[in-house]
């Protein structure tokens, strides 16, 4: 996973596929719970995502509520077609904030 903090107070993670998406999705949530990075926002890149199942869903969930109760924002992007059919499917598109790509997520988040 390439986690990086891009800034003071946006947090950019390029998620893998499975099997790795998992771990990468728990990392950040335990990231979130401390209170260092309580203050930040989240970005997740999906350009390398081909399959999400129930447990990335759920986890995704999870990020996004500690995120909520925390005042903070999540964003999701470059979403392959076969993943945002998903989305679609369960509804997340009416959950989660979507932007077309990285460029677009960060300055959203900075606006």
């Amino acid at each position: 996973m390439a986690t990086q903090d891009w800034s003071e107070h946006i947090i950019l993670v390029e998620l893998t596929d499975d099997p790795d998406f998992s771990d990468e999705l728990n990392a950040l949530y335990e990231r979130l719970e401390k209170d260092s990075a309580k203050g930040k926002n989240v970005v997740l890149n999906f350009s390398k995502v081909k399959f999400m199942n129930s447990s990335n869903i759920s986890l995704l969930l999870k990020v996004r509520k500690i995120l909520t109760d925390n005042n903070r924002k999540l964003l999701l992007c470059e979403i392959s077609v076969q993943v945002w059919g998903v989305f679609l499917l369960t509804g997340l598109d009416a959950i989660f904030n979507v932007a077309e790509d990285t460029p677009s997520a960060l300055a959203a988040l900075q606006m």
